[in-house]
């Protein structure tokens, strides 16, 4: 199972909220309600979170298995 958690651990250290991804950084809200719904999104979408937050996928996602 993916988890988004270290997503939002990262965006708490860089003072990065949901409303910036979306409003400021030009996200869409679909893609925020996907990763809080806990769904797949592309790995377009990783990169594009790794150039705003300036880190590394493994701080946006990890691995946990079931």
């Amino acid at each position: 199972m993916i988890s988004y958690k270290p997503l939002y651990e990262t965006m708490y250290k860089k003072d990065i909220t949901e409303y910036a991804l979306i409003y400021k950084h030009g996200l869409s809200a679909n893609t925020i309600h996907r990763i809080k719904q806990g769904k797949p999104i592309t790995t377009k979408t990783l990169d594009i979170l790794c150039f705003i937050l300036e880190c590394n996928v493994s701080d946006i996602i990890e691995y946990i298995e079931e």
